[in-house]
């Protein structure tokens, strides 16, 4: 078979799964050649000591040895050797019906970029999924990955799913792990690419050994690679909420005690909110920070916008700014010193003098902070720039 006549390659990540490989390589050359597709199946073994190998390649398989451990190194190195202008990647547990290729590869060839089954549309079989992962942990990521990066996914999890080569290249996916498969979905999803759904089932597999997921651990793997690759979600917007309220709370307490319901509050909860607006400038400063090493290193694609924001705001816009919140701060405390010095440098009332020591405190290291954060952000963007 000619590389230029292959359309398709089914990819399958193979760790010890002699018990059902032989069945899954069948089940898909059978459908390349009953629905007339050109194409191949590839197995990435992933250093297998059952046989798995030999099975592969006796059943009509192409077997691609990877000495990485890892689902997402396997099937990296399974589609990096794919012949096909496409790549549906699916399991090799028995668990997916291979009868649904046409499905997929219908949607590629209208102009899609990725196409992910849906288990939930299809159906699922009788104790295919733990009731955890079908009730809980699959619709909590599927839905947060949705609002996170505007996926328009049901089914953020789903083992089957069909892209073509070029939009793969696109996405320079870095994962070696399980997140390579949620790694997919948000790379597509930031480069705006087309991504459609199309109905697919899930049967109990056929392996007698427990699967490699892992509830728990490959659940919060996953969770905590869709925050890191989301400062926005993760930083920003909580660095917003956080700064935003501490002001409007300083700007209401700076001027006097202020009763609310049964309680006055005063200069106590004013040190909160100081504290709060500090706390949120950090948190705004991981977001741009984590953004522009991401955009450096290849992590996230170029974002337009960032990009202009970041045009105008320069080190040295930063160090002016900086610069003037320090003075403000610096003014503030000269104005007391004064007003200590007209008192003899007697005690003074406390609850006022807070009121003055307070704000002058944030604006000095708000300032500090700021004028350093310019210079580590400068650091950042030389490779970008």
């Amino acid at each position: 078979m000619s590389e230029e006549a292959v359309e398709l390659t089914v990819v399958m990540p193979c760790l010890n799964e002699a018990e059902t490989l032989a069945a899954c390589v069948d089940y898909a050359l059978a459908a390349l050649r009953e629905n007339g597709i050109v194409g191949e199946v590839v197995v990435a073994d992933n250093g297998s000591t059952d046989g798995s190998q030999t099975i592969a390649a006796q059943h009509g398989a192409r077997v691609v040895a990877v000495p990485l451990r890892g689902y997402g190194a396997a099937l990296n190195a399974g589609i990096s050797a794919a012949r096909g202008r496409f790549v549906l990647m699916a399991d090799a547990d028995d668990s997916y019906n291979f009868a649904h290729i046409p499905r997929f590869l219908a949607e590629l060839r209208k102009g899609a970029d990725l196409v992910m089954g849906n288990r939930f549309q299809g159906g699922i079989g009788p104790g295919a999924m733990p009731a955890l992962h079908r009730y809980l942990g699959n619709p909590v990521l599927s839905r947060l990955g949705r609002v996170l990066f505007r996926a328009p996914i049901g089914d953020f999890h789903c083992g089957i799913r069909a892209f073509s080569c070029a939009a793969y290249e696109r996405w320079g996916l870095r994962t070696t792990g399980m997140e390579f498969a949620s790694e997919m979905v948000v790379k597509a999803a930031l480069l705006k690419q087309t991504i459609v759904e199309v109905p697919t089932t899930l049967q109990k597999d056929g392996r007698s050994r427990p699967p490699h997921l892992k509830t728990w651990s490959d659940g919060w793997r996953h969770l905590r690679f869709m925050l890191m690759y989301s400062p926005r979600w993760l930083f920003l917007f909580p660095g917003l909420t956080l700064m935003l309220g501490g002001l409007a709370l300083m700007a209401w307490l700076l001027p006097a005690e202020r009763p609310l319901g049964f309680v006055n509050l005063g200069v106590d909860t004013l040190a909160y909110a100081v504290a709060a607006v500090l706390l949120g400038f950090q948190l705004l400063f991981f977001g741009i920070a984590a953004k522009v090493f991401a955009i450096t290193e290849g992590l996230l694609p170029e974002d337009e916008s960032f990009q202009r924001w970041f045009r105008f705001v320069t080190l040295e816009t930063g160090l002016i700014a900086g610069a003037m919140l320090v003075l403000v701060g610096l003014g503030i405390a000269i104005f007391s010193l004064h007003a200590w010095a007209h008192a003899g440098y007697g005690s003074l009332p406390p609850v006022r003098m807070m009121r003055r020591t307070l704000p002058a405190m944030m604006c000095l290291m708000l300032g500090t902070e700021i004028c350093f954060g310019s210079f580590f952000l400068s650091l950042l963007g030389l490779r970008r720039r």
